[in-house]
Parts: C-alpha cells; structure tokens; sequence
C-alpha cells in the first residue's frame, strides 16, 4: 500500500499495513443487494486490469528487446533501484521515527509548531525539490560561487564540492520529500500507546533510552514498517529526480523503453520485473516480523502529559525537528518564491492559466471519480463482504503499490488496442476513421490516476463508513429506503467530512504525479508538473519555478488538516487532565479513583 504522496498522507489511509483494500466486515444480511456485488467486483476489477494487463507480458515476445535489456542496463537499473531503497529507507526512518518520538512524549521550544510542521515536505514533490537545491548548489549557484568569492578559486579544479547531480544526492532529496510518512505512522502509533508500559519500564530501572528502544519502538513497529513500505514504494515510482541527476532506475528505463526504443511489450516487461521489488518490499516486512503480534489490551487511556525538555537539551530537540523543516519545505519555498519574483514563468498568462487549468480539470475530475467509486465499493463490501468482493477490491488496491510508470503502461496496452480495433471496424464498415478515442483524450489519463490513487480515496470512505453502526441500515431499510436511498440519505451526510478528506488527498497527489502524465497524456495537453519538469530538464530553473511553487502551494492546506486530525487521534485527548503524578523522568495523570483498572 505513499501525497502531498505517494503522496497526505493520510494517518488513516496509509496506516493500513495489508493490502490497502482489506475489509473485515460480517454481512449486514439485507436481501436484494446483490446489484451491489456485481458492481463492486465490475469496478474493482476494471481498477485493476492496468496492471493485470502488465503482469500478463512477462512471457510476451519482444523481438529481443528484452534481452539485450538484461545483458546490458538491467544490473544498472537494480544495483541504483537498491541502493536509493536502502538510503531513502534509512533516511526517512531516521528523521521520521526520531522527530515523532520528540514531538510526542516531551515538549521543547517550538514543539507545538513541529507537529504540524515537520508534515510540510509531504506537499514538496521531489523532483521540485531537485531543481531547488540543483539551483542553490550546482557549480554555477550561489553556495558555490559565494566559496569560490571567499577563498579566491579560480576553477572546481581548485576545491572539491559534493555533486549534488548523484545518487547520493537523490537519495538526499527523496529522503528528506518521504520522511513524513514514516512520522505519520509513528506518531500516530506512538499516541495510541499506553503510558503504563513506559512507566513500568522506567520502574524496572531503565533509562530514557532503553525505554525507547525497548518498548516503545518494537510497540510502534508495525505503522513505522508501513510508513517506510509506503516511502520505499514512491521511491521506486519516482521519476522526476532520478532523471533530472541523471540516475537510472527501473522507471527511467521503463520510459526510455517505450519512447525511445520504441518498444511496449519490453517495456511491460521491464515494469513486470519492476513489480517484483514491491512485491519483496511487503514479504521481506512480513517476513521480519514473523508471527508476532502486537496488541493494547485495553481502550481506556490517560491523557499525554509529555516530558519537558529545557536547556541545551530542549535546544537539541528543536534544531532535531527544525533541520527537517528547514531543508525539506522552508529553504525551498523560499527559493522558488525568489525566483519566481526576480523571473518566473515567460508564459505566465493566459498560457500559464492553461496549464494550471488543466492540472485542476484532472485533479478535481479524478478526485471527484475516486470518492464516488470508492463509496460504492466500500459500501458493497458492506453489504455482502463475500470471498469474491475482498478479493476484487485486494486486487484493485495493488495500483497504489505499483509506480505511474507501470500503471501507464498498462493503461495505453489495453486502450490503445481498443482505440485500433475500433477505428479498423468502423473504416472496413462505414468507411471513416473514428482516431484515439480513450488515447488521444483525457481519458486515458484520469483512468491511469484512478488505478494509481483509488486506494487513498478508498481508505478513507471505508474508514469513515466503518464507524457507522450497522443498526443505522437496518433502521432505514426498515422503514422502506432502498440501499441507494440509504447510502445518499444516511451514509453520505455523515461521511461528510471522510469524502472531503479523500477528495482532498487525491486532488493533491494528482496534482503532483509526472510519470504517469509524461507517458499517457494526449499530445500538447501540458499540465503544471509537466511544465515545470520540462523547463527544469532544459536548466530553466528560474522559470520552472512558477508552475513548482504553484504545485507546492495546493499542498499545504492538506497536509496541514492532516496534522490537525492526527493530534485529535487519541482517544480521550479532549478529556480534561487530572493532577499530574510523576513516574521517573515521565509525568502521567491519574484517573480518578474507583477507575485504577485496565488503563492506558
């Protein structure tokens, strides 16, 4: 199972460690809802035939394409894929696992502002935040030319300077871009754990540390895997940054592939072999992890009263949670706002509203399709959760998983089959040419979003559904309203707030997705992110900045309700505090007496 993604993101949507669709539900019983399964199944799996239609290819002739692939740049595109997976995963552990931790259980200058904050790269796509620092950093920009003013070099020959056009450098820019995920999930779990363990840990003598280490880690293990599965998987779908520093990766070699070679069938292939490293990312999680299992034995909890840390060690906590911050949204926001004041886009217009526009129209007809469909297969599986509607939504929660490149490759197979097989009919028969019907338009492409973006939005609707109370069905079935009637007179209202979200956070990661929009959109249909790419691949930084900013301004507001939903998680987090009784270097409020039992 990632915006602003993948990617915002999403304490609910992301934290699902299973497949992205598992749905454990009994059957309300209502008779006459079979309608229901049949369009569960009928939507699910066309969600899911892109990549059933990849998969399918593996054994495919390619006139030897393939081979000469294997013998020649696929150890190239492994050995890189590996070692971005190991850096970013690494990386975005590191940053997100540690800021969580501090910003949950103590309380430092500035803390309040860092929960909320340190989810603010989640809106900055990565390769936007590959031209900021390509800008800042490369041997013509001012960090370097500042060094060279200061220390009087004449040439790069006269110092060395880490490239930032590297896979170092990608693993730098994706790593501080993913991070968020994995403090998503760890923040979350670590609100949702019981003080009493920490406390009996510190009880038994251990230490701060130990405590850490010991408890709460391997407690919160399984979201933080969920949250590092999620930041490994747009790793692997990143295009963006991987191409503009020159790395090869499995979804640049998909690209090249297709367009370059002019090969589809080897470039389904290579994407089929692509699918193999997500497939090893879920069972090697699952694998580690055995058959232990990890439970709270109780739903009574005692309201956080986090640690303060003062002096220098307060000061350590906030520079920990600010770097992030600082790297991650505020230096490059600042920058590209510079630079769109001093140049920006020469297009900026009528033109530039164009391609604006055309971002919005996919965004908000994609966000608008993903919430209607994944209500009507949430409330399916609802109705009848039978064997064969899990293993349909299962199936068509694999697009999240799968990169956009792989996913536009297996939208144009089918659909470009489809759009020649019709033009061939109506020519012999009516004598006219019908064209790229689903190809040549906008359809293709918001089909290519749904199949990669249709998880967020479902685990939102379902989230929210799941909290209403069967009996709420029955009353109204009881009293004449139809399944329809009862999902847009009952259900919709009070999922009110579960749709926006899901809209929300689909409108968001559309608006940042490029491979798949490089590969499948209709010819001189440009959109924000294609614009920005294509000017920053021809080192027009300064005037990519306008459609980056543009991007990274839609972010925000998501990512910021986000935030705010994450800190009302815990439940009893609105309770008022009790007198606060302290427990080693942790302080903790006692529940009223008469109610010392099965507290958390």
């Amino acid at each position: 199972m990632a915006t602003a993604r993948r990617r915002t993101q999403t304490a609910e949507i992301v934290a699902t460690e299973a497949s992205p669709f598992e749905v454990k539900r009994p059957s309300l019983g209502i008779r006459g809802t079979g309608g229901w399964t049949v369009l569960t199944v009928a939507v699910a799996m066309l969600v899911a035939l892109p990549v059933l239609v990849v998969l399918s290819r593996v054994f495919a002739g390619s006139g030897g394409v393939w081979q000469h692939l294997a013998s020649t740049v696929l150890p190239l595109y492994v050995i890189n894929t590996l070692i971005l997976l190991v850096g970013v995963g690494v990386l975005a552990a590191v940053i997100g696992v540690s800021t969580a931790w501090l910003v949950t259980m103590h309380r430092f200058p500035g803390s309040r502002v860092f929960e909320w904050a340190l989810l603010l790269p989640l809106a900055v796509p990565a390769y936007v935040m590959a031209y900021v620092y390509t800008d800042l950093l490369d041997y013509a920009g001012p960090v370097q030319t500042l060094l060279r003013d200061l220390f009087g070099w004449a040439s790069a020959r006269d110092y060395w300077f880490p490239r930032i056009r590297s896979i170092q450098g990608a693993i730098l820019m994706l790593g501080l871009v993913l991070y968020p995920y994995v403090y998503l999930l760890a923040r979350k779990a670590f609100l949702e754990q019981s003080l009493c363990v920490l406390e009996v840990s510190r009880t038994l003598g251990r230490g701060p540390w130990r405590s850490f280490f010991g408890v709460a880690l391997p407690l919160a293990r399984p979201a933080i895997a969920a949250g590092l599965a999620l930041a490994l998987m747009e790793t692997i779908a990143d295009y963006g940054t991987v191409s503009f520093f020159g790395v090869s990766t499995f979804t640049t070699g998909i690209y090249r592939t297709w367009f370059g070679m002019g090969a589809p069938v080897a470039a389904a292939q290579l994407a089929a072999f692509m699918l193999l490293f997500v497939a090893a990312l879920v069972v090697l999680e699952r694998w580690s992890r055995g058959k232990a299992q990890y439970f709270h034995t109780t739903g009574r909890y005692r309201i956080l009263t986090p640690r303060t840390l003062a002096g220098l060690k307060g000061l350590g906590a906030s520079l920990a949670c600010g770097l992030p911050i600082l790297l991650g949204f505020l230096l490059p926001a600042a920058v590209l706002l510079d630079l769109a004041i001093g140049g920006g886009d020469p297009l900026w217009g009528w033109r530039f509203l164009g391609f604006a526009g055309n971002s919005f129209l996919l965004a908000a007809v994609t966000a608008g399709l993903a919430v209607l469909l994944a209500a009507l297969m949430a409330y399916g599986i609802r109705l009848r959760p039978t064997w064969l509607t899990r293993l349909s939504v299962r199936l068509a929660g694999l697009g999240y998983a799968v990169p956009g490149s792989v996913v536009a490759v297996g939208v144009l197979i089918p659909f470009a089959a489809f759009d020649n097989g019709l033009d061939a009919i109506m020519r012999e028969t009516f004598g006219i040419s019908t064209g790229l019907l689903l190809t040549g338009s906008i359809a293709a492409l918001v089909f290519a979003y749904l199949v990669r973006f249709l998880a967020v939005s479902y685990n939102t609707v379902e989230s929210s559904l799941g909290k209403i109370s069967p009996s709420m069905d029955h009353a109204s079935r009881a009293l004449g309203q139809t399944a329809r009637r009862t999902l847009l007179k009952v259900h919709a209202p009070m999922m009110r707030a579960g749709l926006l979200t899901a809209g929300l956070l689909v409108f968001v990661d559309v608006m940042k997705e490029l491979p798949a929009t490089l590969i499948v959109r209709p010819f001189n249909f440009d959109t924000l992110a294609v614009r920005a790419f294509r000017l920053a691949a021809d080192e027009r930084l300064a005037e990519a900045s306008t459609a980056a900013l543009t991007i990274v301004a839609v972010g925000v507001v998501p990512v910021v309700l986000l935030s705010m939903a994450i800190t009302r998680s815990r439940p009893g987090a609105n309770c008022a505090p009790c007198a606060p009784a302290s427990v080693g270097n942790f302080t903790t409020n006692p529940e009223p007496r008469g109610r010392q039992n099965n507290i958390r």
